[in-house]
């Protein structure tokens, strides 16, 4: 009784703080900001007792490192809640973006993909690629509610174990790349506005660095791919396809090979978004959820299917936003941390204390700012947090970098990184999806983070002596 009154508590929490972060984007008032700091306050001490392990040791040393700072600054009761409020944007992400994914479980859907895969899809190396790429498509446009959405297409059949691997990390890599370019996540906002950019201004750079980071997966992983095929009836690989295995329905046989319907869902899904961006005079964040809210609801209603929209509706509510608690209180606990530190002044000696080093200062801290975020990454620490402290504490001129190359500098680097942080939002929603943990779900792409960090040094030099 007690459990199901918090977990209900911690939902109202979080419902609650996604609907003022809302109305405060649309009404610009300041003052809620400390309705909203409160909520994120209180939804970290409701969820902080119940983690366990090293989410829970992470998320009490940002909450105390970011309370340590913050005295030691005798910071204004401002500060403290706008840092609480920092991550407030991914946070009304989780609660919306994962509804876009409800459509694609419709029964003819599925079955109408499964023949498809069954049918056309026998290469591991096409079905790894494919679910990268399109992974780094939509995640540009829908954000976390890509993993959702590819997840259910990857696995419509079962997979055996080590496909099952590699069809994650492919997910995991796939979200990375778009983290690089797409002008709707945080990360580009972040760094955009920090160094006054416009996002079309670096847009051939980083278009270039996501198909790098295609090539430099496949070469990673080239062993697994192109090695024997395993056994698909591994029983190991029932749980992963519980989810996504339909009833029959009807005869497949005279249908078309390709799943068109649910092709014409997910470009109405992409183009509706977009057309709302255009129309709207609105964040993405909110584009976003709205998107998530009528799109499905519309095409599920169209196709007289609402049994299926409730379903998922009471799924989401019972099952995914639980399941993510932890990435929330991570989250969360991260932004308060960054907003502490952030006004310390840590920035000013960077520059300083790589002029030491016998190398050329733009090269020393291109080098120290990669493996910043992808060493604070592994450990647990979001990309945010180190993107945001140099973002808005160093001058990019002070370091010998161009404000583009800067920019470039730090979204390759988050987008790298971000594969191998337990505390990302892509790990939690795959490690939760395929009932293990986000280390579990990191752990394969360590390779392809050491190799990506080397191509995006090399990237930048060739771009810097090139141009």
């Amino acid at each position: 009784m007690a459990t199901s009154i918090r977990a209900a508590a911690e939902r109202t929490v979080v419902f609650s703080l996604a609907a003022i972060f809302i109305v405060q984007q649309l009404t610009h008032v300041e003052l809620l900001l400390y309705p909203l700091g409160g909520l994120a306050f209180l939804a970290i001490a409701l969820a902080l007792p119940r983690l366990k392990g090293i989410s829970k040791w992470l998320a009490t040393g940002f909450m105390a490192g970011g309370v340590l700072l913050m005295l030691l600054q005798k910071a204004d009761v401002r500060l403290w809640f706008e840092s609480a409020g920092i991550n407030a944007t991914l946070v009304t992400l989780f609660v919306f973006a994962p509804l876009f994914g409800i459509p694609v479980r419709l029964p003819a859907y599925v079955a109408a993909l499964r023949h498809f895969y069954e049918k056309s899809v026998k290469s591991k190396a096409v079905m790894f690629t494919g679910t990268q790429l399109l992974t780094q498509i939509m995640g540009a446009f829908i954000n976390v509610g890509s993993i959702s959405v590819v997840y259910h297409l990857a696995f419509v059949k079962p997979h055996a174990s080590g496909a099952a691997r590699l069809l994650a990390a492919a997910m995991n890599r796939g979200f990375g790349g778009a983290i690089m370019w797409s002008p709707y996540f945080a990360a580009m906002a972040l760094v955009t506005s920090a160094l006054s950019l416009r996002w079309t201004s670096i847009l051939p750079y980083i278009i270039g660095l996501s198909l790098l980071s295609l090539l430099i997966s496949m070469v990673v992983s080239r062993r697994e791919l192109w090695c024997s095929e395993q056994n698909d009836s591994d029983m190991d690989t029932e749980r992963e396809a519980e989810e996504v295995r339909p009833a029959p329905v009807g005869n497949l046989s005279d249908r078309a090979s390709f799943p068109f319907g649910l092709a014409a869902y997910l470009v109405l899904a992409i183009g509706a978004i977009l057309l709302l961006e255009w129309l709207l005079e609105l964040p993405m964040v909110l584009i976003t959820c709205l998107g998530a809210v009528l799109i499905p609801l519309l095409w599920c209603a169209a196709k007289g299917a609402m049994d299926t929209y409730r379903q998922g509706i009471a799924n989401h509510i019972s099952v995914t936003l639980p399941a993510l608690q932890k990435e929330i209180t991570l989250f969360l606990a991260a932004g308060f941390f960054s907003g502490s530190i952030r006004s310390t002044g840590f920035g000013a000696y960077v520059p300083e204390l790589l002029e030491k080093l016998p190398v050329p200062l733009w090269l020393a801290f291109t080098l120290f700012t990669v493996l910043l975020i992808m060493a604070t990454s592994w450990i647990g620490l979001h990309p945010i947090v180190p993107v945001t402290i140099l973002a808005t504490g160093i001058d990019p001129a002070a370091v010998g970098l161009s404000s583009a190359y800067f920019a470039v500098l730090l979204l390759g680097s988050w987008g790298l990184s971000n594969p191998i942080s337990p505390a990302s939002a892509v790990n939690h929603l795959l490690a939760g999806l395929q009932n293990k943990t986000a280390m579990e779900m990191a752990r394969p792409n360590y390779a392809y983070a050491l190799w990506m960090a080397a191509a995006l040094v090399l990237y930048l030099a060739l771009w810097r002596i090139l141009l």
